[in-house]
C-alpha cells in the first residue's frame, strides 16, 4: 500500500538528511579506514555485472571523500555508517547481478544498510551480518536472496527497521526476532516464507507487513498487545481458524488486511473499536454471518472490502447514518439477498461501488452523486434494464462492469464516459452496432461485449482507441471484415472475434502487434491464407477452426493455381 512507501521513506529519509548535513559540515573530509574499504570492495568483488554504473565509482582508497556512491562516513570517526544502494523506481533495467559479500559484515560501525531493487542480486542472506550490531535500518527488498532468514539477526538489538520483502526466501520467521525489543518496522511481504506465526511481543512496533507468503496456523492473539501498531498486513498466506478479538485493542491501527486466508467464523464485534481505521479488508475468505453492527462506527474508514465471503443477513439500518468517511465499498460475491442498492450506498459520494453477486434485481441504482464514482462493478447479478441515462454525469468513471445480467439495450445509443478505460458487458442481451467504440472513450484499455445480440461492423475508427490492451466481441452476431486499422492498435495482446459471422481475409496488418500473446478467430467465414508470420502463424490450429476457408500455417498450406 501507498501507506508502506511513505513510512518507509520517512524512517529511512531523515536520518540520511542529518548524516548529510553533518557530512557537509565538515570541512576536510576523514579518510576512511583501510578495513571499511577493504570490506566493500569484498562486496563489489562478488558483483559480476552493474548497470546501475553505481560500483564503478568505487574507486582510490578514501571511500568517504564522496565519491563512492551510495557511501556515507561519521564525520568525525571516518567510519563507514551509511550503504544505501538503490534502483532507481521507474527503471528497471538497472540492476546488479551477483551474491551478497559476508565482507558487508566486517562494517562494524554500519548504522543503515540499504540494498534494493536489485532484480539479479541472489543467494542467501550472509549469517556475518549479526555483527552489525551499531545497524538501525537493514533494507534487502525487491532482490532475488534465497534460502532461509539466518537466526543470528536476532543480534542486531538496535535494529528499527528491518525490511526483507520481495525476495525468494524460505522456511519459517526465526523466534530470535523476539530481540528486536526497538523494531519499529518488519517487512517480509513477497517471500516464500511457510510455518506458524510465533510471534513475540515487540512493544515498539508500528508496522507489519507479512503479506504473499505461506504462512500458515492460527494469527496469535498477542499481535493485540502491539499497542503502538499502525498498520497489519498478513493478506494472501494459509491463515485459518478465527479472527482474534485481541486486534480489536490496537486503537491507533490505520490498515488492516486480512484477506485471501482460510479464516472462518464471524468478524469480532468489538471491531467498532478501532476507531483510527482506515482501511479494512477482510476479503477471500471463510467468514459468515452478519456484519456486526459496529462497523458503522469506524468514523475514518474510507476502504472497506469484505468481498467473496459467507456473509448473509440483511445490513443494519445503522450504516446510513454510520461510517462518514466511507470511499470505496466491496460486498461482492457474499450470501446476501440485497434485491436493491441500499440508499445509503447510491446516497453518498462513493468513488468505488462493487456488489457483484449479491442477487440485485430490477433496474440499475441510479447514484444521487455520479460524479464521484471511478469504479461500478454490478457484475453477476439479475439487473433487466436502467442502462438509458445510467453514465449521465459519471464525469469520472474509469472501470465499469455490468457483465452477466439480463441487460437489454440498444450499444448505437450508448454514449461512454470521456475516461472509460475498462468496459465489461459480457453476457448480457445488447444488440445494436459497435460504432460508438473509437468515437468516444479513446482511453479504453479493456473492451469485453462477448456474448450478447451484436451486429453489424467492426469500425475502423476502433483504431482511435490506441490503449486498448484486450478486445472481445466473441459470441456475437457481427458481420462484414476485419478492418485492416485494427493492426493500429500497438498495445493489443488479446483478441477474440470468435462465434460471428465475419468474412474476407485476415489483414497482414494484424502482424504489427508484437504484443498478441492470444488470439481467437474461430468459427466465422473467414477465408484465405493466415498471415505467415509472428504473432500470427505461432498459435494453436484451434485459433482458426470452423471458417470457410482459411489455410496457412498452422491450418493446412493453401492451394495456389
Amino acid at each position: 500500500m501507498s501507506f508502506s512507501s511513505w513510512v518507509f521513506k520517512i524512517l529511512t529519509i531523515l536520518p540520511l538528511l542529518h548524516l548529510s548535513f553533518l557530512s557537509q559540515a565538515q570541512t576536510t573530509p576523514p579518510i576512511c579506514s583501510n578495513l571499511d574499504r577493504v570490506a566493500l570492495i569484498g562486496f563489489k568483488a562478488r558483483i559480476f555485472k552493474d548497470t546501475t554504473d553505481i560500483l564503478s565509482s568505487w574507486t582510490g582508497k578514501d571511500c568517504c571523500s564522496g565519491g563512492w556512491e551510495g557511501i556515507q562516513c561519521d564525520a568525525v570517526t571516518g567510519r563507514v555508517n551509511v550503504v544505501l544502494l538503490q534502483r532507481p523506481p521507474d527503471n528497471t533495467a538497472l540492476y546488479m547481478k551477483g551474491s551478497l559479500s559476508p565482507t558487508l559484515g566486517n562494517l562494524k560501525f554500519l548504522k543503515v544498510l540499504v540494498i534494493s531493487g536489485m532484480k539479479k542480486l541472489s543467494g542467501a542472506i550472509p549469517s556475518s551480518f549479526s555483527g552489525l550490531t551499531h545497524l538501525t535500518q537493514l533494507v534487502l527488498e525487491d532482490n532475488s536472496l534465497t534460502g532461509t532468514i539466518p537466526p543470528s539477526l536476532g543480534q542486531l538489538r538496535s535494529l528499527q527497521t528491518l525490511s526483507l520483502s520481495g525476495n525468494y526466501l524460505t522456511g519459517p520467521i526465526p523466534q530470535t526476532f523476539r530481540n528486536f525489543y526497538n523494531l519499529l518496522q518488519l517487512n517480509l511481504a513477497r517471500n516464500s516464507l511457510s510455518g506458524t506465526l510465533q510471534f513475540p511481543n515487540l512493544p515498539k512496533l508500528e508496522y507489519l507487513d507479512l503479506s504473499y507468503n505461506m504462512l500458515s496456523g492460527s494469527i496469535p492473539t498477542i499481535l493485540g498487545q502491539q499497542s503502538n501498531m499502525t498498520f497489519l498486513d498478513l493478506s494472501n498466506n494459509r491463515f485459518s481458524g478465527q479472527i482474534p478479538d485481541s486486534l480489536c485493542n490496537l486503537k491507533n491501527l490505520l490498515d488492516l488486511s486480512l484477506s485471501n486466508n482460510l479464516l472462518t467464523g464471524q468478524v469480532p464485534g468489538r471491531i467498532g473499536q478501532l476507531k483510527s481505521l482506515s482501511t479494512l479488508s477482510l476479503s477471500f475468505n471463510r467468514l459468515v454471518g452478519k456484519i456486526p453492527d459496529s462497523v458503522s462506527e469506524l468514523q475514518k474508514l474510507w476502504q472497506l472490502n469484505l468481498s467473496r465471503n459467507g456473509f448473509s443477513g440483511p445490513l443494519s439500518d445503522a450504516f446510513s447514518k454510520g461510517v462518514p468517511s466511507l470511499l470505496s465499498i466491496d460486498l461482492s460475491y457474499n450470501k446476501f439477498n440485497l434485491g436493491s442498492v441500499p440508499k445509503w450506498i447510491t446516497s453518498r459520494q462513493l468513488s468505488d461501488v462493487n456488489l457483484a453477486g449479491c442477487n440485485l434485481k430490477g433496474f440499475l441504482p441510479i447514484f444521487t452523486k455520479p460524479d464521484s464514482l471511478t469504479s461500478i462493478d454490478l457484475s453477476d447479478n439479475h439487473f433487466t434494464g436502467g442502462v438509458s441515462g445510467f453514465f449521465q454525469k459519471m464525469s469520472s468513471l474509469q472501470k465499469l462492469k455490468l457483465s452477466n445480467n439480463q441487460l437489454r439495450a440498444n450499444l448505437s445509443e450508448m454514449v461512454l464516459p470521456n475516461g472509460l478505460s475498462v468496459l465489461d458487458l459480457h453476457s448480457n442481451r445488447f444488440f445494436g452496432s459497435l460504432k460508438f467504440l473509437g468515437s468516444k472513450g479513446g482511453f479504453l484499455e479493456y473492451v469485453d461485449l462477448s456474448n450478447n445480440q451484436i451486429s453489424g461492423n467492426i469500425p475502423s475508427t476502433i483504431s482511435n482507441l490506441g490503449n486498448l490492451k484486450r478486445f472481445d466481441i466473441s459470441r456475437n452476431r457481427v458481420t462484414g471484415t476485419i478492418p485492416p486499422s485494427l493492426g493500429n492498435l500497438s498495445k493489443l495482446g488479446w483478441l477474440d472475434i470468435s462465434s460471428n459471422l465475419i468474412g474476407g481475409k485476415i489483414p497482414t496488418t494484424l502482424l504489427v502487434i508484437k504484443q498478441l500473446r492470444h488470439v481467437n478467430f474461430r468459427a466465422n467465414k473467414l477465408c484465405g491464407e493466415i498471415p505467415q508470420g509472428r504473432p500470427l502463424n505461432v498459435f494453436p490450429s484451434a485459433a482458426y477452426a470452423h471458417n470457410l476457408c482459411l489455410c496457412g500455417k498452422p491450418l493446412s498450406p493453401c492451394k495456389h493455381g
